[in-house]
């Protein structure tokens, strides 16, 4: 066995008494919660060097821009940082009208006292009044019974509001049981009714009750049904905002908060990307994409991932993952071969059938829909891709309409110089290898002039030119094209057969460029290809035939 000392372990947490379990019975989230960033207290301080004061003001006025109308912005008498922080957004008047800023406090005197001083000429504030309700916490830290950690609740309820009586603005009051999760479920539901009993709320004036996921105990279905627990019993429930504040210690935040959304939350509390102290916050960004890929608005303005991932990390000093759910930047890529062929595909279905319903393979959402970009984004070239890859990013970035065979053949060589290099190649890259390969190759021959007549039959005297030798000659055929391949073949002494060819422009206008697509097959059963570009779409038609000749006599 790797992990040793498994029996040291319990489960620490209180499975409700568990009957109907109405939120399974739920499909998805129909709305959107309310959501309250944490980033500028949970979050900062969770950070290795926290944020300065302008940093903060900087990263609050982001969170605006976001579409947060919720926003804890710190402790305020917990540093000088975190008052002066609050103090300047009320004194600056950065604080929006539909903005509502909330600060966190302990159920002790001074620090409250010390809250309400940094509150002062605020507009509209939460505030929030927490103590720990644990088993663990009150025997092994506080060595408190239950009646003393509840009165410990039930006095920081009461200063709340002798502090607001006497404090001008608008005032609402959250309260969190601490390590909720490690707490049995009666005890619970009994400190939070009895902090309701206290503040009394009405439809006027409603109370945050927030049930944290302090320490992540257990599987998100247990959490579920201790939300559901407390969103059927708690007193005055239709003036309860019942919210959650989900930490990711098994890395089941997001599944905890959207299962708790299902059983009853109506509130979330959390962090852009998911940052927060140990394993993190439950990550805002995913559980909004979440329903946004389920048509649901989530009301944030994350239309701009690029510009939230390079904000939030010249804020915070932390990295975006790769592999980031939604943010990351590989998040949407595909280099496996077979996945590049799907998207491709579904892309060009998608382009063909406009007005349906997004379902392209593998993209649960549309890249654009947040800013990405489909190259670059999506489709990325290493030795693990295949021809559909390498055909979309060509024909996406440069115009090229690749013939199947040809991309088969293409891939293959594109793969072989990512393997032998041991890199990602960029389109550029790919489009490089791919006229070195096959566009207006000149050697060993170089067509060096022909013109065309006509009588009964097309007609074309050539001119070659092969290893400084100049040879010159005529054919003939059913067409300008007939004739140039029965010339060459003449000329040099090959046979060939199946001679195929496929042309398209490649940018609109009086200038604009057209290229040719042509394979001939050998005696010996080879199909070799070749590409032409010209003005003039018959030259091009003629340089791609020659690319292919070239090809074939340099191959064998």
């Amino acid at each position: 066995m790797a992990v040793k000392n498994n029996r040291k372990y319990r489960r620490g947490y209180f499975l409700p008494p568990v009957s109907e379990l109405k939120w399974a019975h739920k499909e998805y989230i129909s709305q959107a919660p309310v959501w309250c960033s944490v980033d500028l207290r949970d979050g900062n301080q969770a950070l290795v060097v926290p944020m300065s004061l302008e940093e903060k003001l900087e990263f609050f006025g982001f969170l605006v821009r976001l579409g947060f109308k919720e926003i804890e912005v710190g402790f305020p008498a917990a540093s000088d940082t975190e008052y002066a922080f609050l103090r300047a957004l009320i004194e600056r008047g950065l604080i929006p009208e539909d903005v509502t800023v909330q600060v966190l406090t302990q159920s002790r005197e001074h620090i409250i006292d010390r809250t309400f001083a940094a509150l002062a000429g605020v507009k509209q504030a939460v505030v929030h009044l927490y103590n720990s309700t644990s088993l663990a916490q009150r025997e092994q830290v506080f060595k408190k019974s239950k009646d003393e950690i509840t009165e410990i609740a039930v006095s920081g309820a009461r200063l709340l509001q002798a502090h607001a009586r006497k404090t001008p603005g608008n005032f609402r009051f959250e309260y969190s049981p601490e390590s909720f999760t490690g707490t049995e479920m009666d005890y619970a539901l009994e400190i939070c009714n009895a902090v309701l009993d206290v503040w009394q709320p009405t439809a006027g004036s409603p109370v945050v009750i927030n049930l944290p996921v302090t320490v992540s105990m257990s599987l998100p279905h247990v959490y579920a049904s201790q939300i559901e627990f407390m969103s059927d019993r708690l007193k005055y429930r239709e003036h309860v905002i019942l919210s959650q504040h989900p930490h990711n210690d098994r890395g089941c935040a997001v599944a905890d908060t959207e299962l708790g959304l299902l059983a009853g939350a109506q509130r979330v509390e959390g962090t852009l990307f998911g940052n927060g102290e140990r394993t993190g916050n439950v990550d805002i960004v995913t559980l909004a994409l979440n329903m946004f890929a389920h048509g649901v608005d989530p009301q944030l303005n994350l239309d701009n991932m690029p510009e939230v991932v390079a904000m939030y990390e010249k804020l915070t000093g932390m990295r975006v993952y790769e592999r980031q759910p939604y943010g990351g930047k590989l998040v949407f890529a595909a280099f496996s071969g077979s996945h590049q062929d799907a998207i491709a595909k579904g892309m060009k279905w998608h382009e063909e059938h406009p007005g349906e319903h997004w379902a392209v393979p593998y993209l649960p959402i549309d890249p654009q829909d947040i800013g990405r970009e489909y190259e670059g984004d999506v489709i990325r070239i290493n030795s693990q891709s295949g021809k559909g890859g390498v055909a979309y990013v060509l024909e996406q970035q440069f115009g090229l309409e690749l013939p199947v065979k040809m991309r088969e053949e293409l891939g293959y060589r594109v793969k072989g110089v990512s393997d032998r290099e041991r890199r990602e190649l960029l389109p550029q890259d790919v489009y490089d290898i791919f006229r070195a390969e096959y566009i207006n190759l000149e050697e060993p021959v170089r067509l060096t002039d022909y013109h065309f007549r006509r009588n009964d039959h097309m007609h074309v005297r050539l001119e070659l030119e092969r290893g400084g030798e100049k040879l010159a000659g005529e054919g003939s055929g059913n067409g300008r094209f007939d004739a140039v391949s029965n010339a060459v073949q003449s000329l040099l002494g090959l046979s060939y057969t199946d001679l195929t060819y496929k042309e398209h422009a490649l940018s609109e206008g009086s200038t604009a460029l057209a290229i040719a697509y042509v394979s001939i097959r050998g005696g010996d059963g080879r199909t070799h290809w070749g590409a032409g570009e010209h003005a003039d779409i018959m030259a091009a038609s003629v340089n791609a035939l020659m690319s292919a000749v070239n090809r074939m006599l340099t191959q064998g």
